[in-house]
């Protein structure tokens, strides 16, 4: 039997996240039965748990999917241009968040990870990547305008980044929740709010 490559292996992990994140998009992750992502997939059990154990796991690596995703558009932004300002690193995180059909699961996500140790142990390094992501931007910023933070630009960062981090939850909560949530006022007042 011929051996399987890096590569298809990979493409095919995606091809399970994808079908993946369609059901708990559709279903939310409770309602979500590891038959439905067979079923959305097109394939066998086999296949899909030679890569993921459970649903938890798909359930995370979906959520990673997602991140891997805004943290390659805030890279692109600043593609050898000037530090992002605070307020567009939070915009651009917030703006590609609204394209996924997945946001309306990132809360709660946040709930199981609050009652769920293992997922707790495996969303918690997510999140600290995303906050020292948020942290690194913010002090390349306050480096670069210095006259516009209070103190040392590494420590003003440090301070900030666990407030910029939760703006955009709040965005997202209330998304979900209200029916009638004004994004774009949010972004205008979210900008209003941080440098930019």
């Amino acid at each position: 039997m011929p051996k399987v490559s890096e590569a298809y292996r990979t493409a095919r992990r995606d091809e399970i996240i994808d079908a993946a994140l369609r059901c708990f998009a559709e279903h939310g992750y409770s309602r979500t039965a590891m038959s439905d992502v067979i079923a959305e997939s097109g394939l066998s059990a086999g296949a899909i748990y030679g890569h993921f154990a459970g649903k938890k796991e798909l359930f995370i690596a979906s959520a990673g999917k997602v991140l891997e995703a805004r943290l390659g558009e805030l890279d692109e932004r600043r593609a050898g241009g000037e530090p992002l300002p605070p307020a567009e690193v939070l915009a651009t995180l917030i703006e590609g968040m609204r394209r996924e059909r997945f946001t309306h699961m990132i809360p709660q996500l946040w709930g199981e990870a609050a009652i769920d140790p293992e997922i707790r142990a495996v969303v918690q390094p997510v999140l600290e990547r995303l906050r020292a992501t948020v942290r690194d931007h913010a002090a390349a910023w306050a480096q670069a305008n210095p006259d516009r933070v209070e103190g040392d630009p590494a420590a003003w960062a440090e301070r900030m980044a666990p407030v910029m981090l939760g703006i955009a939850p709040g965005f997202m909560v209330q998304r979900t929740v209200l029916e009638q949530f004004d994004e774009e006022g949010y972004l205008a007042a979210l900008r209003e709010l941080l440098p930019h």
